[in-house]
């Protein structure tokens, strides 16, 4: 059993026709319904949901405000190695740019958490290129198992693994991956990862489904905008996530929102996706689902974050370095891929906090599992 099933019964082309062929007066006949669908999902994010965008962000606040309160959770990424095996023509790190590669020692590492630690941090992610021999499980293990007891919550963004290697990591103290598809248009993505374990469409589409069958407490889904048409690639991700929800139910589940940001070689976006689209999506999918979580990275603006706070958004980032080290170790090498929110962890939490939100910094509580 995967979601390769339901996947394929979908055709994206007929997708994309549906998605541009819906009328404003569909949109408001929906818009009336006190629960969306995923049929329904196809209209919010189309064109014709654009003159709707003050009243779907408007009940976007209400549903989110119902199922989180008013809270906002702060969390931080770890960078520990930026070898990688792959070619990802959009990255940083990928095998083909001719940069200083770095992955952290024991010292290192508790450096970093040292530091991280002292910004009032209790979760974190670990995020890794995609190299097994450098970087593999037996890394990542040891990594959580050595910090194990300095957070209540520990995440990783890392190449995808088998079920039983990720057993392996839930039973060390892992608590959730995420794991983006990047893009659900099977030639597009090939284009984009032409080298490495990466290139394998069908493996990383299959992520989710060993992640929830090996018991993982949360599993983050999403795709990278720019590569392809952001309305098809999301209702995808939704489709995924729905299928995901039935299937592992015990498992939460969140939804990102990266846009294709420069970085070292430098990919200009297929379709642009402005800062109104973003809106609209994220309203969108907080209607169609008032329980999943949504996270904005530093990749957005100052004056975006400062606006979606009201509008869905349940985490955000803060004061995010993309290489190894970069918070103590060795600010200078490269980054995977440039942040434009490069406020500090306190002047997030103040801003958070001028509009009515308290501030959270960590997922959950061990006292809870």
């Amino acid at each position: 059993m995967s979601f390769k099933t339901t996947f394929e019964q979908y055709d994206w082309d007929t997708l994309e026709k549906e998605i541009y062929a819906v009328t404003t007066a569909e949109v408001a006949q929906i818009l009336q319904k006190e629960k969306i669908g995923l049929e329904d999902f196809k209209a919010l994010i189309s064109p014709a949901a654009k003159p709707f965008l003050e009243q779907m962000a408007q009940r976007s606040n209400q549903l989110t405000k119902k199922r989180f309160g008013n809270t906002m959770q702060m969390y931080i990424p770890m960078y520990l190695s930026n070898e990688c095996q792959n070619i990802c023509t959009y990255c940083g790190f990928s095998m083909t740019n001719k940069i200083p590669r770095k992955t952290l020692t024991d010292a290192e590492i508790l450096k970093e958490v040292s530091k991280i630690k002292s910004l009032g941090y209790d979760h974190i992610l670990l995020v890794t290129g995609e190299a097994n021999k450098t970087v593999g499980v037996s890394y990542i293990k040891h990594a959580i198992e050595l910090i194990k007891n300095n957070f209540s919550n520990i995440s990783m963004e890392v190449q995808p693994l088998d079920q039983e290697e990720y057993e392996t990591l839930v039973a060390a103290g892992l608590y959730a991956v995420l794991v983006y598809q990047e893009t659900y248009h099977e030639a597009t993505y090939k284009v984009h990862h032409p080298k490495g374990k990466k290139s394998n469409f069908q493996y990383r589409l299959d992520t989710p489904d060993r992640l929830g069958k090996a018991g993982i407490h949360k599993i983050g889904i999403g795709a990278l905008f720019g590569l392809e048409d952001w309305r098809v690639d999301s209702f995808y991700t939704a489709l995924h996530l729905r299928y995901l929800q039935k299937t592992y139910w015990k498992t939460k589940y969140s939804i990102s929102f990266p846009r294709l940001r420069p970085f070292e070689g430098d990919v200009a976006p297929k379709v642009e996706m402005t800062d109104s689209d973003l809106v609209q999506l994220i309203c969108a999918y907080r209607l169609l689902d008032e329980d999943v979580e949504l996270s904005m990275s530093t990749r957005e603006s100052e004056k975006f974050r400062d606006h979606i706070i009201h509008l869905g958004i349940t985490s955000i980032s803060a004061e995010s370095k993309t290489n190894p080290g970069g918070y103590s170790v060795e600010p200078q090498s490269l980054e995977q891929f440039e942040i434009s929110d490069e406020r500090s962890t306190a002047e997030i939490k103040a801003m958070i906090q001028s509009q009515g939100y308290e501030v959270v910094f960590k997922d959950w509580d061990k006292a809870y599992s």
